[in-house]
């Protein structure tokens, strides 16, 4: 480490020692040379570095030498350039109308001597110069220009600055579109020039315009380029993009991803004491929690942003802030803290809204420097004097002085009656806005009881349905099993009988097994609580652990089963997968005779697999297809008087729905049934 410091050391040394040898090297070649064009050229490389050293003084003054040398040889080139640089050096230095009466000079001196890049880069100069005060309109003309030149020429410094400078004021002006367009051009010089701090940057406004556009899956990709670009040392950066990065993986609901980077940003901004980056990670974390339901871990993290962003002023983070408290209070019931965190989210919102300010391009035509050019000279007024004539009698006089009295009069008169209405319209103003707060709230509360009163009517509905499935189908199939143990226990039965009744009991073993595995499932999903975790698995692995599982029931049913199944990866949840096959075997099963044949098969369509079972049993009615997958109630008895609860196919529609697929049946009485199931192979939204 010591040795690396000594060497940038070194190196800095020397870039500077070879910066101060150019400087001094020019200042006695223009010292020796006579006053004519070479000594012009050779003061012009002088005011070069000078300006690149930042010695802006030093520049101006060899600058006011040179003019006066290149006017006297009547060189333009020489007038030209020193007066471009000289509007530089005062845009540096905020002296605005200098920088742009000397722009506009070079500029026209330019035209003069026909040098297109010049002028180009003037124009940019001056886009440059106008954004950078706001006069966002003006500048975008003038980068516009200055860009086709370099675009033409293929200047790579040039264009990189023009695209910034475009993005920029296509931002101010809230055309994102255009930003960003104009911030990937940029990205791309960048690497040409391999210039890594600036790429790093573009990425991260990139990030940052498409998260604004919520295009959450490119923001998480750019966030992602610039931590592989920055180095694990810089602390700083990577502080201010975890958190941000654990947003996006927030807004794309990958809640161990955003967990992760989150928690990995707050440790890291808590150790640099920043408060912007502990900040956003408490409010992300806040908003995480919020969506696993963990209310007690969101209040914790929410209340301390609340206070940090109170003590920093960030306006955005402290409005999301007030929004996600009045979210976590209304979860918790908490009507009237958040109706309070609600009217302190409209009132911020109102003062950030009024400080904005909205500006817009205009582009019909073209813009020339006679356009731009200030006219300092003002058009002088002149007022006609009234003479008044001194011959006038007092009478007259008399007369105008009681006009002017009741003028006055009346003016008083109507003053007071207008701050009567005034402050009466203040004071219905203010009821009016008390009664709006009121019915605010009152609809909070209002909402909060519906959705808590849906919610029990559902869970009861759930409670009716499980205790009517235990007290009826749960209950024959598990008296059956144990009357076969009772009998078993007395001794009533002989080896020859219970053998004979052995195969009855396994019927109603597995019978109240899958009864118990539908019920558990269909309660799960019924309450709210069943959440797919996706991955990449292979269909024909699943198909084949389920044809295991049923062999049994088809050898003793005599039911053919013919598979057709390919090996084929599907994007889902594959425990629910397993449940969706198992219930379709099962009905298959449950409603074909012996001797019929079941097919099990799986395809590619359109990017997506259709897994099919087919039978050729007793089939369903068309009345009879419209209630299957939307009535939990409906059910119909097997081939061999199979008992079913009706929730097999339910499950298998809320199953289906859950992993972005689709489910639907064909079939015909007596002839047989084909039950489809369409999966994605990727993710939904890739």
């Amino acid at each position: 480490m010591k040795k690396l410091f000594s060497l940038i050391t070194c190196l800095i040394f020397f870039i500077g020692f070879s910066q101060t040898k150019e400087q001094d090297s020019l200042t006695i070649q223009l010292a020796f040379q006579n006053s004519d064009t070479t000594k012009i050229e050779t003061s012009l490389l002088l005011v070069k570095v000078l300006y690149n050293n930042q010695e802006y003084n030093k520049a101006l003054k060899y600058i006011s030498q040179t003019e006066k040398l290149s006017q006297k040889l009547n060189y333009q080139n020489g007038i030209a350039e020193m007066t471009y640089y000289k509007a530089l050096i005062y845009a540096l230095k905020d002296d605005y109308i200098n920088a742009r009466d000397n722009y506009i000079k070079s500029k026209e001196l330019f035209i003069q001597i026909n040098d297109t890049l010049n002028i180009a880069r003037v124009n940019n100069s001056i886009g440059l110069n106008e954004i950078k005060r706001g006069n966002y309109n003006i500048g975008l003309q003038y980068s516009l220009l200055a860009l086709k030149e370099f675009e033409k020429r293929n200047l790579k410094s040039e264009l990189r600055s023009a695209y910034e400078c475009l993005a920029k004021a296509y931002f101010s002006i809230n055309d994102i579109n255009k930003a960003t367009e104009y911030y990937v051009k940029a990205l791309d010089v960048e690497k040409q020039i391999n210039n890594n701090e600036g790429s790093i940057e573009v990425l991260k406004t990139l990030a940052e315009l498409y998260s604004l556009q919520k295009e959450n899956r490119k923001s998480i990709d750019y966030y992602e380029k610039v931590l592989k670009l920055t180095s694990v040392d810089n602390d700083s950066l990577r502080g201010e993009i975890l958190p941000k990065l654990g947003g996006e993986y927030l807004q794309f609901n990958d809640y161990d991803k955003a967990l992760q980077y989150l928690i990995e940003g707050l440790r890291l901004n808590r150790r640099l004491d920043n408060s912007h980056g502990i900040l956003v990670s408490l409010n992300n974390l806040g908003e995480l929690n919020l969506k696993r339901n963990f209310l007690k871990y969101a209040e914790i993290q929410l209340y301390e942003a609340k206070d940090i962003a109170s003590s920093t002023d960030d306006k955005e983070e402290q409005l999301k802030n007030y929004d996600l408290l009045k979210t976590l209070d209304s979860t918790n019931k908490r009507f009237d803290r958040a109706f309070i965190w609600q009217r302190d989210y409209y009132n911020l919102k109102n003062e950030i809204s009024k400080k904005e300010t909205k500006l817009f391009v205009e582009a019909e035509e073209p813009i020339t420097i006679s356009d731009l050019e200030i006219n300092n000279t003002s058009e002088e007024k002149t007022a006609s004097e009234i003479k008044i004539g001194t011959d006038k009698t007092q009478e007259d006089f008399d007369k105008l002085r009681i006009i002017f009295y009741a003028l006055l009069g009346a003016i008083a008169i109507l003053s007071t009656f207008l701050v009567l209405i005034y402050l009466k319209r203040n004071s219905r103003l203010q009821y009016t806005r008390e009664l709006e707060e009121k019915n605010k709230r009152i609809e909070i509360q209002n909402e909060a009881i519906l959705e808590q009163t849906k919610h029990l009517e559902e869970i009861n509905k759930v409670k009716d349905k499980l205790f009517s499935i235990v007290s009826h189908d749960l209950k024959d199939s598990l008296t059956s099993i144990k009357g076969f143990i009772d009998l078993l226990k007395e001794g009533s039965l002989t080896q020859e009988e219970f053998k004979s009744l052995i195969p009855e009991l396994s019927e109603n073993a597995n019978n109240a097994s899958l009864l118990l595995f539908n019920l558990l499932n269909w309660s799960k999903s019924q309450m709210q609580s069943l959440e797919p975790s996706p991955s990449l698995f292979d269909l024909q692995e699943v198909f084949e652990d389920k044809t295991n599982l049923l062999e049994q029931k088809l050898e003793k049913k005599g039911i053919i089963l013919r598979d057709k199944t390919l090996r084929d990866y599907v994007y889902a949840d594959k425990s629910m997968v397993e449940i969706i096959i198992q219930n379709l075997l099962t009905n298959a099963i449950k409603f074909s005779k012996p001797g019929d044949t079941i097919t099990i098969a799986n395809q590619i369509s359109n990017g997506k697999s259709i897994i099919s079972i087919s039978d050729t049993g007793i089939g369903i009615s068309k009345e009879n297809q419209q209630k299957i997958f939307k009535n939990s109630s409906f059910t119909t008895i097997g081939t061999q008087n199979e008992k079913g609860t009706g929730l097999g196919l339910t499950i298998c529609k809320e199953l289906v729905d859950l992993n972005h697929g689709r489910i639907w049946v064909e079939s015909d009485l007596n002839v047989g049934t084909t039950f489809y199931v369409e999966l994605p192979k990727s993710h939904p939204e890739n």
